[in-house]
């Protein structure tokens, strides 16, 4: 590995970076948040460098097939992937994965954080958090949630909810966020957890009710919501996080321009300001500073999972 590192750092200094298109992976398919999110920063990469940069929606494994052709690809700059606190949540699970996170790659930045919502189904009679447990207590198979798929963020989310609130909750995984929606809506799910962009056009439709913030604090779309420490759960807080990550490896010449340049452009006042109208804030940290997050949550998530007892081998 360090003679091939060697070797790409020898490359780097030859000629300009980059010299050709990005391939810049996503763990979901397209039209979902991390899908966005991507995107709008493609865009403003292409801009910056004057290269493209090619989105390559690798769906599938809750996440894991998009790392692992990252994991797998040359460390030379030209592939990089999203990476997402659910990728934190199953290693924490104890997945049996293809890579490592703290191993398998290259921290460059934590993109952004943004908490979920809490919705049911209207036909689920409750208005509030305390009434999810109350009826999901008095059925004989409690109360279902939907997710992503094992070890998704969703299914933490829930996970925590079940242990902190003592509640009869049944976890129904599926393959992607979308189709999870598609039943919640039709109603053969009870509720799921979601991000605000995701909630927000439904609530006002009528088609779902939200209940609670998974976050520390209100939301600026939703401000009348409770977070669900207000709503009774103290010491609940589930944040799904986006960032950026390359194959172990990357050449610090390469390591440099890359968070350097995803820097710049996140903290661009307009990707701010239109990523703050959905609830999302932008966190552009340091390579270091991502790599103790990752750990950290790792840890976190860790010791909810051992203590709900879910494993995923």
């Amino acid at each position: 590995m360090l003679a091939a590192s060697l070797a790409v750092a020898g490359s780097v200094t030859a000629q300009p970076y980059p010299s050709r298109p990005v391939r810049f992976l996503v763990p979901m398919a397209p039209g979902g948040g991390g899908d966005h999110v991507t995107r709008v920063m493609s865009q403003k990469l292409q801009a910056l460098w004057g290269q493209n940069v090619v989105v390559d929606n690798r769906a599938g494994g809750t996440g894991a097939i998009a790392l692992e052709t990252a994991a797998n690809a040359r460390p030379d700059g030209y592939t990089i992937s999203l990476c997402t606190g659910s990728h934190a949540a199953r290693q924490a699970m104890k997945a049996r994965l293809p890579y490592d996170l703290l191993r398998s790659f290259t921290p460059i930045t934590q993109v952004t954080a943004q908490p979920y919502v809490l919705v049911v189904n209207p036909a689920v009679p409750a208005r509030s958090v305390a009434e999810v447990l109350l009826r999901a207590n008095e059925r004989p198979q409690g109360l279902s949630y939907g997710s992503a798929g094992q070890g998704s963020m969703q299914h933490l989310a829930g996970a925590m909810l079940t242990l902190l609130g003592k509640a009869k909750l049944l976890h129904v995984p599926y393959k992607g966020g979308g189709p999870a929606m598609t039943d919640l809506l039709g109603g053969q799910i009870d509720m799921i957890f979601m991000t605000s962009l995701e909630a927000v056009p439904h609530v006002q439709s009528g088609r779902l009710r939200a209940l609670a913030v998974s976050g520390a604090r209100r939301l600026t779309s939703m401000p009348y919501l409770p977070t669900m420490a207000q709503s009774g759960i103290p010491g609940y807080e589930v944040t799904q996080w986006y960032g950026v990550v390359a194959p172990a490896g990357l050449p610090p010449p390469l390591l440099t321009r890359l968070s350097g340049s995803l820097i710049e452009v996140l903290k661009a006042p307009d990707l701010i300001e239109r990523f703050a109208k959905n609830d999302v804030d932008i966190v552009a940290s340091t390579p270091d500073a991502f790599h103790i997050h990752i750990a950290t949550e790792i840890e976190r998530f860790g010791r909810v999972t051992r203590a709900a007892g879910l494993k995923l081998d």
